[in-house]
């Protein structure tokens, strides 16, 4: 039986997206901090998977300006991602190298984001 495919299932960039968001929820299962900081957490998971979730609304879009619109908001969300990453790096919740592994990660998702709107708005 043939598998049933979305069209953004075959952009590089979103397969990155869900493995980053993955890393992210990953990372966040190991985290050594109090429950009052909660929210931060729920925060960095939620921002950490939206990129692939935005990235696939708006290739479901109609039009190519709407799909644009939605990579960068994915990629705001990308950059919200790194900003609590850094924030959790600060309070010693992952360590130095956790964070430089997400922030390797998230620069290519990054590039890979401004060349695919680059080249929808040529």
């Amino acid at each position: 039986m043939e598998k049933t495919k979305f069209g953004f299932e075959d952009l590089n960039v979103w397969q990155k997206a869900i493995d980053f968001g993955s890393k992210v929820i990953r990372l966040t299962e190991t985290l050594e901090t109090n429950r009052k900081h909660y929210r931060l957490v729920e925060q960095l998971e939620s921002s950490a998977t939206s990129i692939a979730m935005n990235i696939a609304e708006g290739k479901g879009r109609y039009s190519k300006k709407e799909f644009v619109q939605y990579l960068y908001i994915a990629r705001g969300s990308l950059f919200e991602t790194v900003t609590l990453l850094i924030i959790f790096n600060t309070n010693k919740w992952i360590n130095d190298k956790q964070l430089e592994e997400m922030k390797v990660s998230a620069n290519e998702i990054g590039k890979m984001l401004s060349g695919l709107i680059c080249s929808i708005k040529q």
